[in-house]
């Protein structure tokens, strides 16, 4: 498995970081305060954020739009860090951004059981969700692999990230009177690694060795 030097200069610059750092802050904004937008019943304790951006809700608006801004910033991080990702990386966080993308085109059913809505649109919600959680998981892996070993901080929270990625997901399902709060959790973990990674898009100097797998 060929190892290659990464460049010295990451082929990004503090103003970029600073933006994708923006992005991902208004994007937790919206995901987080979506619940206040929608109608008496719904908790987010139990009621999943995508049920928050729903078919057929009125304020379903400020989660999609979360979603939006997550994805594009996820892209955005990614294409600027090309060159010193793996390229499994590269390509799961990338898949990531357009996952999360499309989970804001494609709705959920609404959780409120008498407004009408379309069942294909509810499963390629699904689709684009799931692919969203794997290519999170694989994406994390890639890059956990190659790390320096004296990077034990970053090592130790990209294995929380996968973590969180898998047993979250499955908590909720288990226990789905709790299933937003798991996934809140999830989506915190989420940002706090692409934070962590666009934070290092701003260091000047990187030798994090590339791996070309």
């Amino acid at each position: 498995m060929k190892v290659l030097l990464a460049p010295t200069r990451l082929p990004t610059h503090r103003f970029t970081g600073a933006a994708i750092l923006l992005l991902l802050v208004a994007s937790a904004v919206s995901v987080f305060v979506s619940p206040l937008t929608m109608p008496q019943g719904y908790s987010w304790i139990s009621n999943v954020i995508s049920e928050s951006a729903a078919q057929g809700l009125t304020g379903a608006w400020v989660a999609r739009l979360g979603f939006l801004l997550f994805g594009f910033a996820v892209l955005w991080l990614t294409i600027s860090l090309r060159s010193c990702w793996p390229h499994g990386a590269y390509w799961c966080h990338f898949a990531f951004g357009l996952f999360m993308i499309s989970t804001a085109a494609f709705s959920h059913r609404p959780w409120l059981a008498t407004i009408p809505f379309d069942p294909f649109e509810d499963l390629l919600h699904s689709i684009t969700a799931t692919g969203m959680g794997i290519a999170f998981s694989f994406g994390v892996l890639v890059r956990l692999l190659q790390r320096n070993k004296s990077q034990n901080f970053k090592r130790c929270f990209d294995v929380v990230a996968i973590a969180a990625a898998v047993a979250l997901p499955l908590a909720g399902s288990i226990w789905p009177h709790i299933a937003g709060l798991t996934q809140r959790v999830m989506f915190l973990v989420a940002y706090a690694w692409y934070g962590n990674e666009a934070l290092i898009s701003r260091e000047p100097a990187n030798s994090t060795p590339r791996n070309t797998a």
